[in-house]
């Protein structure tokens, strides 16, 4: 055995070490984004898909293309830690081995627990079980991954998909409550404010655990999991804003719930947020666009205590606590433009969705006096 063989077999074990528990970190270990090989894939993996997706013209094409973000992660990061844990193990063959290719054959087949190559050294025999330990090691946890990934994304899609009727498709705050209103359903806001306090504190937590999920998107284009719980976020604002009184507990906790789960995924990312924002500290929501919604609370006879002149700085002192977070994350997944979603690098407008309609027989069509909000139309004027 050379000195060359001694550094080679150390380096492979600093290799396996790295790898292991970079893939501890990331399956058991619930502690936030994991750094090491899955930040880098997931720079890497997001990069490449930003750069294609400025090529393509229209938000649905980049969501086409966008919607296979996660899985490729996810397929990048499990083949990298095969690969790295390869090369470790045939780094720690050479020293019996001696010979690049027939160690790298050997660390193959026994990580896959084939068998058909072996040495006869104390050595090698013990490299080739820890190869065949560690292989089923590593498969086991990403059998036992995918199914929690997948259960903790259906958890979250199911409250999505259910507010797109409440709320709209992409959803808005301000329409949420008009059609709580419309629908004389405003005896049910409780329960769903509780609803969506469980479901952000779940969100926070598997979303922190398992990052990757942050890049898995709605089925549907015009649904997005951050764009939804800004709509429930902005609702429960609005009520504390124009009609406090009649704004049940529930709603307070479902908000602070809310920015609490995305202040954390958005540091978890790297964003630099404000844990504790002055109430004056101003947002980016223009006062124009809190008009429009506060006209469609207007338009649909919603309860208001509170001019909007009254309203507007209570407004602004909760939004301050979330707008922040959720305008990052939504611009650094391309969430669907919405409404009071913010800018998109991409200079996409607000996607307009329908505005629920109270039809009768006497009023058929029953059509929406402000069907558009002051940034469609500034786009629609451009053009």
């Amino acid at each position: 055995m050379t000195v060359l063989d001694v550094f080679l077999a150390v380096v492979g074990g600093l290799l396996l070490t790295v790898v292991l528990l970079s893939i501890i970190r990331t399956l058991l270990v619930p502690r936030g984004s994991p750094p090491g090989i899955y930040s880098f894939v997931d720079r890497v993996v997001s990069k490449g898909m930003r750069i294609v997706g400025r090529r393509l013209s229209g938000y649905r094409k980049r969501d086409g293309l966008y919607a296979y973000e996660g899985a490729a992660i996810l397929v990048c990061v499990l083949g990298l830690w095969v690969v790295l844990l390869l090369a470790a193990f045939t780094l720690l063959l050479l020293p019996s081995v001696h010979r690049p290719f027939l160690a790298l054959r050997e660390a193959g087949a026994s990580m896959l627990t084939l068998g058909f190559v072996s040495t006869p050294s104390v050595w090698a025999t013990f490299v080739d079980f820890l190869a065949g330990g560690v292989g089923l090691f590593v498969v086991a946890l990403q059998i036992a991954y995918l199914p929690t990934l997948y259960s903790a994304f259906n958890r979250r899609e199911t409250e999505v998909t259910l507010l797109s009727a409440r709320a709209g498709q992409p959803p808005w705050g301000p329409e949420l409550l008009a059609r709580t209103t419309l629908s004389d359903l405003d005896g049910l806001m409780t329960s769903f404010y509780i609803n969506w306090e469980r479901w952000a504190a779940d969100v926070k937590e598997s979303h922190a655990s398992y990052p990757v999920l942050m890049r898995f998107r709605s089925p549907e284009p015009a649904s997005s999991w951050i764009v939804g719980l800004l709509a429930v976020c902005d609702a429960a604002a609005l009520m504390h804003s124009v009609s406090p009184t009649q704004t049940p507990m529930e709603a307070r906790l479902a908000l602070r719930m809310g920015y609490l789960c995305f202040r954390q995924l958005a540091s978890n990312v790297g964003f630099e947020v404000d844990h504790d924002p002055k109430p004056d500290a101003g947002i980016q929501l223009s006062y124009d666009d809190f008009i429009f919604g506060y006209n469609r609370l207007k338009q649909v006879g919603y309860k208001l205590e509170r001019t909007p002149e009254e309203a507007w700085p209570h407004f602004k002192g909760w939004r301050v606590n979330y707008e922040s977070a959720a305008y990052q994350l939504a611009d650094a997944v391309d969430a669907v433009p919405a409404e009071w979603a913010g800018p998109r690098s991409s200079g996409d407008r607000p996607i307009r969705f329908f505005m629920l309609k109270n039809r009768t027989p006497s009023d058929p069509d029953a059509l929406d006096p402000t069907p558009f909000s002051p940034a469609v139309r500034e786009d629609m004027d451009n053009h």
